[in-house]
């Protein structure tokens, strides 16, 4: 564009403007090609979001942010191109990631830099994925491998603005992150935003895969403040008839691993009959 686009314009380069925002869920496109006042709301609000100069005038900075805002997570493959780096919200999105799994991307630009590239194929590494510095679809499926407790469709608890979908996925991204790095290999029951499964095929998936051990991880959410604490759990229903020993010896390991590394309060191993600890075929822990 020769020149910004302001409110007032109209052709082409209006109407191409107008599809982006309409793509970014920002306008309600009417099919125009006309810069009217809905326009240089949407701009306005784009730019706001973005830190951006709020002038309603879209040249080559806004301009530029409207392209990386275009790509998800998914969208393409992402790799280290010197001298022409990839940029956008995907980056971005695969820089927080990497982040939250405790990978060093330096500064989380959306620009694909060398940074980035080091610790995507670190993480690779860790997950046994090809380490060729490309995200690609077995990478993003290896991100996807979170589990937790409540996904989008059971969201779980939600006080004083905080949801426990969000604080699980977020604790589950760290442990999964520190496990690869041990050489560990994690297999999620459930991808991060996935649909909601229940607990029986979750053990099933468990027993399918012949995994060694299981962990669910959950928040619970209670209106008494004297409410709180750890509590760790295993299949019990009394010592003598039906008791998993080896889950009660994980859980009691975790327990305290958890206890001496946070302070909190000790609610006890405790055992339960639920699906989760009952169907597995291996050590199951709930915490």
């Amino acid at each position: 564009m020769p020149q910004a686009l302001r409110l007032g314009d109209s052709g082409p380069e209006v109407a191409d403007l107008r599809a982006r925002l309409t793509r970014l869920g920002l306008l309600c496109d009417d099919v125009s090609d006309s810069f009217d006042p809905t326009v240089d709301r949407a701009v306005r609000h784009f730019q706001q979001e973005r830190g951006l100069n709020i002038d309603g005038a879209v040249g080559p900075s806004t301009l530029r942010h409207l392209e990386e805002a275009r790509w998800q997570l998914g969208d393409r493959a992402l790799s280290f191109t010197p001298g022409h780096l990839m940029r956008g919200d995907d980056v971005q999105a695969l820089q927080r990631r990497l982040t939250s799994l405790g990978f060093n991307v330096g500064r989380v630009d959306g620009i694909f830099g060398a940074l980035t590239d080091a610790a995507l194929r670190e993480f690779q590494r860790g997950v046994g994925v090809d380490a060729d510095g490309t995200a690609g679809v077995q990478t993003f499926r290896a991100l996807d491998r979170l589990d937790p407790s409540h996904g989008s469709d059971t969201h779980g608890n939600v006080v004083n603005g905080l949801d426990e979908s969000v604080l699980v996925a977020e604790l589950a991204a760290r442990i999964e992150g520190r496990l690869a790095a041990l050489g560990t290999t994690v297999l999620l029951t459930r991808p991060a935003g996935g649909a909601a499964i229940s607990d029986a095929d979750r053990a099933a998936f468990a027993n399918e895969t012949g995994a060694d051990l299981f962990v669910s991880l959950h928040l619970d959410a209670c209106t008494s403040t004297d409410a709180c604490g750890v509590a760790s759990f295993h299949y019990g229903v009394a010592p003598d008839a039906g008791w998993s020993h080896s889950g009660e010896r994980a859980a009691r390991r975790i327990h305290q691993a958890i206890l001496s590394a946070e302070p909190m309060d000790d609610c006890r191993v405790q055992h339960k009959t639920w699906e989760l600890l009952r169907l597995t075929k291996m050590p199951a822990v709930s915490i």
